[in-house]
């Protein structure tokens, strides 16, 4: 359980002083940001955040000190962040994934966490509600529908049967998104398989493993950062792949429904903003970045044995 953050008369204090004060330009900003690992996706959160800032105001070298750190995935690495982020006097900190969002959480209650890419945060216990969040800590979610992405799957593949989800057990928002999609998919009488990994070492025998229609993964850090040997396991067995993260469809994915990462990362940057100049985290609501963007790769699909059908390539809002 979240310590709460500072209430009643310390509230107040804080309120009036250090990063609860208004920042203004003029004024140097620290912000210490963490992300959990390398890939496309995360990468343009952070570049999204910094242009949002540059755009209040905000400049890298002017007024703003950023430290940018990035474990590469191994939990002792985030702890150490985590320590020498909790000793630090910066004013606010960014963190992007739910590994990292969490841990941070734990550590610094005095001073304001803004996230990125945290699919459940209630789940994930950052927030109390998306709408009051009652502690430090709030920011972005890249939540999905999984009806919508089932809606396009079905689309390019109207005889699915069978979907196969390769999801990251220790992740709490990879959980909670194959239980929803899961949920959907047997809703519209599709077979479910299922199949967890532990690090993006596990994911190619993972996915080789399943036997199905369709291969499904969504906003998980781990098994995207190996989207490659998923797509590989999909070639081999004439299976789409289809994704939450449209950069996997560069990658080699066939077809993703996705947040725009970057848009999500200059979203962030607004709330941020709107913290360094007084307004308190616990009653600045969790937002659910709506930029939606299909994203096909028909050469891809052909090598999965799937020729997308010309209704929807003409609705892709981005063609590999």
């Amino acid at each position: 359980m979240l310590r709460r953050f500072l209430a009643g008369a310390a509230l107040s204090a804080l309120l009036l002083t250090g990063c609860g004060q208004d920042q203004g330009q003029d004024a140097t900003v620290e912000i210490g940001a963490v992300t959990i690992v390398s890939h496309p996706s995360l990468d343009a959160i952070y570049e999204g955040f910094k242009e949002g800032l540059a755009e209040a105001g905000y400049v890298e070298g002017e007024n703003l000190k950023l430290d940018f750190q990035n474990p590469q995935g191994d939990q002792q690495t985030l702890a150490n962040i985590t320590s020498a982020f909790a000793s630090s006097t910066y004013d606010l900190f960014l963190t992007i994934a739910t590994p990292p969002t969490q841990a941070l959480a734990q550590a610094v209650t005095d001073r304001p966490i803004v996230f990125a890419s945290v699919t459940e945060p209630v789940g994930a216990g950052l927030v109390d509600s998306m709408e009051k969040p009652g502690h430090n800590v709030t920011g972005t979610s890249d939540q999905i529908p999984p009806e919508q992405q089932l809606d396009r799957l079905q689309q390019i593949l109207p005889g699915l049967k069978s979907l196969g989800i390769v999801y990251t057990s220790k992740e709490i928002n990879a959980e909670f998104q194959a239980a929803a999609m899961s949920q959907a998919a047997k809703a519209r009488d599709i077979e479910v398989k299922t199949v967890t990994v532990t690090d993006s070492a596990e994911v190619a025998q993972a996915a080789e493993s399943l036997d199905v229609d369709a291969y499904w993964v969504g906003n998980d850090n781990t098994v995207v950062s190996a989207i490659e040997s998923v797509v590989q396991a999909a070639e081999q067995k004439g299976s789409l792949l289809f994704t939450s993260d449209a950069d996997s469809v560069v990658r080699g994915a066939a077809a993703s429904l996705a947040t725009d990462y970057k848009a999500q990362g200059v979203q962030t940057a607004k709330i941020a903003v709107k913290i360094l100049r007084g307004a308190d985290p616990a009653t600045t609501p969790v937002e659910i970045q709506e930029s939606l963007e299909f994203t096909v790769n028909p050469e891809a699909a052909k090598r999965m044995g799937t020729e997308i059908p010309a209704d929807v390539l003409a609705q892709a809002d981005n063609t590999v």
